[in-house]
């Protein structure tokens, strides 16, 4: 589980410091890029996994907090596709997307059109 470095690289301590040190500010930059991503349009989690991918190119830490991820997303998808964990699932969801619709209709009958902050005004 030792470095990905070229042996060139490898043989001399300060080049390969220099080395790791490029190593985490790439993957950290591709982490804060994914951790920006969440709130806002785009893959953020897919991001993150490539900047953990990026760091455990070089760093143990690193390839063992991929390793205990990747087998804790197959775990999860594997609980997600057991019929009754998926029944529940899709009996929440129409619940919640009925309580929706019944909410916006509710609004819309009562106000009309009219954004929520323009509701006092007159």
């Amino acid at each position: 589980m030792g470095s990905r470095a070229p042996a060139f690289v490898r043989r001399s301590p300060a080049l390969h410091r220099a080395w790791q040190a490029a190593i985490f500010l790439a993957g950290l930059a591709v982490v804060g890029l994914g951790v920006v991503m969440l709130p806002l349009p785009g893959p953020g989690w897919v991001v993150i996994f490539l900047g953990m991918g990026i760091w455990a190119t070089e760093f143990v830490w690193a390839r063992l907090a991929l390793r205990w991820t990747r087998r804790k997303v197959a775990e999860a998808a594997r609980r997600a596709m057991d019929p009754r964990v998926r029944r529940r699932n899709l009996a929440v969801t129409a619940i919640g997307l009925a309580a929706l619709v019944g909410a916006g209709g509710w609004y819309l009958a009562r106000y009309g059109m009219v954004v929520p902050w323009q509701l006092g005004r007159s």
